[in-house]
């Protein structure tokens, strides 16, 4: 198994007036390659500062992140850009497609940010969002779609990028049981026939009964690590 990435000693600082408030306290972490890994905790834990983190999207206060034999704390803010673009995959809570944009046009964007010819961009996108089961949608605008529906389609655009791992924050909040079943069914198929690794911020325990691996965290703290 492959590292695919690893935390150094990681914190997380915030000030609130006098108050300081350590979102994360020095988390030292891997994950490999292929994992289905959920980091659980309750509301202000640290879970979703882990994940921005991870992600590029939140820098830390102290401590290093490496992905691959990348520090992506080290980059300026352009390549670290241009690095989440062409390595790493995001499902939101909310989404996040682009409102003007249709199922097909969404996923196809980040592809088109890649500079990827419009004949590959096309037929890449057309099947993954058949594989996420939206083969007869792909014309419609998200607000022609479900929460499920919009959240698969969040699916197939992190997916269009090939990155090394997909970072999914709370991904099922918004989805009633039949959405949020299909929705993992289709992330776990990705994960066990591709080797996709998906890593989970989440409060749901239908997530959790499917993830392989469980991080507990506790005022910014790793309380638990184990695997299913």
């Amino acid at each position: 198994m492959n590292s695919v990435i690893k935390t150094n000693e990681l914190s997380k600082i915030y000030n609130q007036g006098e108050i300081e408030v350590k979102a994360l306290n020095n988390v030292s972490c891997e994950f490999q390659k292929g994992e289905f890994t959920a980091i659980v905790g309750p509301s202000g834990s640290g879970k979703t500062t882990f994940l921005n983190i991870i992600g590029g999207l939140d820098t830390p206060t102290s401590g290093s992140v490496e992905i691959g034999d990348i520090d992506i704390t080290k980059l300026k803010s352009g390549e670290l850009i241009d690095f989440r673009l062409h390595n790493i995959g995001f499902i939101f809570q909310a989404y996040n497609l682009i409102p003007v944009l249709t199922a097909k046009e969404n996923v196809e964007f980040i592809m088109l940010l890649q500079g990827i010819d419009k004949g590959y961009r096309e037929s890449r996108t057309k099947g993954l969002l058949e594989e996420v089961g939206l083969g007869k949608l792909m014309d419609r605008r998200p607000t022609q779609l479900s929460g499920g529906q919009q959240q698969r389609v969040a699916v197939a655009r992190a997916l269009a990028s090939k990155p090394r791992f997909i970072l999914a924050d709370e991904p099922t909040a918004n989805l009633d049981s039949k959405s949020t079943t299909q929705l993992l069914d289709i992330m776990a198929k990705l994960n066990e026939e591709e080797g996709i690794t998906f890593i989970f911020s989440t409060h749901d325990q239908r997530v959790i009964d499917r993830a392989k691996r469980i991080l507990v965290l506790e005022d910014g703290v790793i309380v638990e690590d184990k695997n299913m």
